[in-house]
């Protein structure tokens, strides 16, 4: 098999997963358009996030804060003074570089005449309102989390949730990364799936652990083998300002170990950072014992990207049906952008409005691709790379018995359904891919 990025990326390019964004203006470094079938894959990534963190646990609930926030809220986290990465340049072939990721010589040309290290902000500036001063400098966010902390006590107050439990949120955030890159796995604007768990000072450990476990487990549960998987301690010397102890789980890309998500002890930090700044009081009262206490905080933090990147890296398979070579991605049906194809035998007119009636039949359910173009084999090969997990065949005795011919993607078994057992059959096929079995 050639490189498996490169084969991922063709892919994605050729079947609407990921366009390179203004690819018609000679694209925008680092940035990508999601087409049809990506943005089904990023929905169905981001559920299945939303799923396992809020809607399955009654602990954690869900907010959707501003991108663009008070700047004093960045001064208190820390982000105007500290959140810098170190720029090196090379005076051969003028390209930048991050001085951590890099060894004596530029990665381009081979150069050693490498500028010394100077720190480069990494927070995108812009101005609110119509007059471009300092006074109307504002900053994307360069994470979610932030708006969490800031309204920890609204949520506590109306949610009526106490000690432990959980703030989740997901959208984008911006980071003016020197070196992006490896497709989707580092760009510039991305989307983030953050939780941040409040606990008791004395439960900061305990729920480390948990969710540190948790979360690998996830991955797991969707498809990804757990030898492509690893939870990375952070040494003491790695660890943030405000980190008590960090774990990444990594997963094995083509290029190495890389981070899918970040879970960090962040103990009392951003409350109390928040506390001192804005004069609110960011704290808990315990009515049963009398403490009062700010809680530590922990967070899993993952990236929609290279989660999904992951995810497609995982399930991309090769292998021969028929004497013919096939590209298959065993996505998890409950990631796979369409989870059923409705097809016709025939283009005649005979079958397509039966054809056209079965998908009626099933659109309200699961999402549905159509297709009646090309031979029956091509259409399979084209929802195989797609990552469909169910074809259905209209032929010509669905006229006569009114059944249909479900085909599986991964084993290829053909069942004959009537039509009218067909949403139940495959709402249950779906329902038996629980988070946790094997694709």
């Amino acid at each position: 098999m050639a490189d498996l990025t490169e084969q991922v990326v063709n892919l994605a390019k050729r079947r609407g997963f990921v366009f390179p964004s203004s690819e018609i203006y000679g694209g925008f470094r680092s940035t990508y358009d999601y087409g049809p079938l990506g943005v089904l894959l990023k929905r169905n990534v981001m559920e299945a996030w939303w799923r396992s963190m809020v809607q399955e646990r009654d602990d954690i609930v869900g907010i959707d804060a501003a991108i663009l926030m008070a700047p004093k809220v960045w001064e208190a986290s820390g982000h105007l003074a500290t959140f810098t990465d170190p720029l090196v340049d090379c005076r051969t072939c003028k390209e930048r570089w991050r001085a951590d990721q890099i060894g004596r010589n530029c990665p381009r040309c081979g150069s050693a005449d490498l500028t010394q290290a100077r720190p480069f902000h990494l927070m995108f500036k812009t101005h609110v309102g119509p007059v471009e001063d300092a006074g109307s400098v504002a900053y994307l966010r360069p994470e979610t989390a932030q708006g969490i902390f800031v309204n920890f006590a609204n949520v506590a107050q109306t949610s009526r949730k106490k000690p432990p439990f959980g703030i989740a949120q997901q959208g984008k955030s911006f980071r003016n990364e020197i070196t992006p890159g490896n497709f989707i796995f580092r760009t510039r604007e991305f989307e983030q799936m953050e939780m941040e768990f409040f606990v008791p000072p004395a439960e900061g450990s305990r729920w480390f652990d948990y969710w540190c476990a948790e979360r690998l487990r996830w991955y797991v549960g969707l498809g990804i083998p757990a030898d492509k998987l690893r939870l990375r301690a952070h040494d003491a010397e790695e660890l943030s300002h405000y980190s008590a102890g960090t774990a990444d789980v990594e997963f094995a890309y083509p290029w190495g170990w890389g981070e899918l998500e970040g879970i960090a002890n962040r103990t009392d930090y951003d409350l109390t950072q928040h506390t001192a700044h804005s004069g609110e009081r960011l704290e808990w009262f315990d009515q049963a014992t009398g403490e009062r206490y700010v809680p530590h905080v922990i967070e899993p933090a993952a990236g929609v990207g290279r989660s999904m990147m992951a995810f497609l890296l995982a399930a991309y398979d090769e292998d021969e049906v028929g004497g013919e070579r096939r590209t298959v991605l065993r996505l998890h049906p409950r990631l796979a952008p369409y989870k059923v194809a409705v097809l016709p035998l025939s283009k005649k007119d005979t079958l397509v409005p039966l054809a056209r009636e079965v998908l009626a039949r099933l659109q309200p359910h699961l999402m549905c691709d159509y297709d009646e173009t090309q031979s029956i084999g091509r259409r399979y090969r084209r929802q195989d790379e797609a990552g469909t997990p169910w074809c259905i065949t209209v032929d010509f005795d669905s006229i006569d018995d009114a059944a249909v011919t479900v085909r599986d993607r991964d084993t290829l078994v053909q069942d004959r359904v009537p039509i009218t057992e067909l949403v139940g059959n495959l709402t249950e096929r779906l329902a038996d891919a629980k988070v946790g079995s094997p694709p």
